[in-house]
């Protein structure tokens, strides 16, 4: 596996990271437990040094499992979570945002048992706390920093204002945003401020929650326990108009002989040396296909062709995040 700087904080990690929340949440019933942890550690075996996780996971249970799953192979990986979220200690009822400086210690005193660990490599918040300065979550922040229980912070669908005011407190390492060939959102600003600063960036659901893989079949049911159930861009009428950004993937995919879940990966790949991507699975067999993608070079005309012809397609119905603006 390759690996690749997220921007210029010193941060190294492989060129793809394993997105872990599906294993424990949002996708149906949790994966098994053995079985994923079987699956943390054969990505390990495979290269990847960077796992993505949060304490909203589950939530909680997402953090234990990759706590638990990474203990004997800790020294060899590189590790994110988040904060900012108020979430109920018994109930684990989600009741809104929490980025107060005192609530981010709590939750990160809670995150570091679950995961087995005395730091946390990557600390982001979750979503930006409109009732807290992000002067005041940065500076939290880098006290933890001084004291040795975070290394690196980051922040997590955040616009570029924002961005810029957090990383004049501590610098960030990175932004994590849903970006894919049918989430480009980041390309106004988001990115641009990346590049300025240095920052790398981190693609969440590079993939379209599985849309782009051309596994899922237009007009495809999902069960309420499942965020697709839900998020506008999964209705039937919009799966059918979104078939054509699938159709357009599928066309380069078959022409170089790889899979459409590759191809949408190595566009991401190719857009900044920077950027790493974290596609989630619970399946080893698509583990193997997403991290060969990592050895995937798309010509300049075939970039050329993606990027333009995805521009051309209107992706119907919102990401359905919830926050659909990036504050």
């Amino acid at each position: 596996m390759k690996a690749r700087d997220l921007g210029r904080s010193g941060l190294r990690v492989s060129a793809l990271g394993l997105g872990c929340m599906g294993m424990s949440a949002n996708y149906g019933t949790p994966g098994d437990k053995g079985a994923m942890i079987a699956l943390l550690r054969d990505a390990v075996d495979r290269g990847v040094t960077f796992f993505d996780t949060a304490e909203v996971y589950g939530p909680f249970t997402n953090e234990e499992l990759v706590g638990e799953g990474l203990a004997p192979v800790r020294d060899k990986v590189v590790i994110a979570t988040k904060f900012g979220f108020d979430i109920d200690p018994v109930t684990a009822e989600r009741r809104g945002f929490d980025s107060r400086p005192d609530h981010i210690r709590t939750a990160v005193e809670a995150s570091l048992v679950r995961l087995r660990t005395d730091v946390i490599d990557l600390l982001y918040q979750h979503r930006v706390d409109p009732g807290t300065p992000i002067e005041d979550v940065a500076g939290a922040v880098k006290d933890l920093i001084a004291e040795g229980k975070v290394r690196y912070f980051g922040l997590s669908e955040a616009g570029a204002t924002t961005i810029r005011r957090a990383h004049a407190v501590q610098p960030v390492a990175a932004v994590q945003s849903e970006y894919s060939l049918w989430a480009r959102d980041p390309e106004a600003e988001v990115l641009p401020a990346c590049r300025e600063l240095r920052i790398g960036f981190v693609p969440w659901s590079p993939l379209g929650q599985g849309f782009l893989t051309g596994t899922v079949a237009p007009g495809q049911a999902f069960t309420t326990s499942d965020v697709r159930s839900w998020f506008p861009r999964f209705t039937p009428e919009a799966m059918k108009a979104n078939q054509a950004l699938v159709d357009l993937i599928t066309r380069v995919a078959d022409r170089k002989g790889v899979t459409p879940a590759q191809i949408a990966i190595a566009w991401l790949l190719a857009q900044d040396p920077w950027i790493v991507p974290i596609p989630g699975t619970r399946k080893p067999s698509r583990l193997e296909e997403n991290l060969a993608a990592a050895e995937i070079v798309l010509a300049p005309e075939e970039l050329d062709e993606l990027t333009t012809a995805a521009a051309g397609i209107e992706i119907v119905g919102g990401r359905g995040t919830g926050h659909e603006q990036y504050l």
